[in-house]
């Protein structure tokens, strides 16, 4: 088994999803596309801010993802706000239903990107926080930087 030749260009990431939730497990899911949306999101033109990812009837759906109309498409244009299905293997879809169900759990995408040519969505499980744990968080990250602030300015004067 040889090392595995993967190459993956970022299209989108979900930023607030980390401020907002506490992520556990997180999946690589396929998307069903259409070829307008796959030519739009080689353009970059993707928004992962408000979407949420929802089991319904053994299926799991990315809703809210926006993905603009293709510069070049026709009357054939996909709309930009549709429910784009995931692919997801059986157990897997029964393990995020679970978790779904469970009280303050939701299943947020965190990233989307091409892989080998396909498009992949990273789906995570997550708990949101509370305000404080936010405001900690937001605390502890400003700590970080002034403390790697002062390190890289002592290293410079010496």
């Amino acid at each position: 088994m040889g090392k595995e030749n993967t190459t993956q260009k970022v299209i989108a990431s979900n930023k607030t999803a980390r401020l907002n939730y506490e992520i556990g497990d997180i999946y690589e899911a396929g998307l069903v596309l259409t070829g307008t949306e796959v030519k739009a999101l080689r353009a970059g033109k993707a928004n992962l801010k408000d979407s949420y990812a929802v089991v319904k009837d053994d299926e799991v759906f990315l809703r809210e993802m926006h993905i603009s109309h293709y510069d070049h498409g026709n009357r054939f244009n996909h709309e930009p706000l549709r429910a784009r299905k995931l692919l997801l293997h059986k157990r897997e879809i029964k393990r995020l239903y679970g978790k779904s169900r469970e009280k303050g759990m939701a299943l947020v995408p965190l990233k989307l990107y091409f892989k080998d040519g396909k498009v992949k969505v990273e789906i995570g499980i997550g708990q949101g926080k509370k305000l404080h744990d936010r405001r900690e968080d937001i605390k502890q990250k400003q700590e970080r930087r002034d403390i790697a602030r002062d390190f890289k300015s002592k290293l410079i004067k010496v």
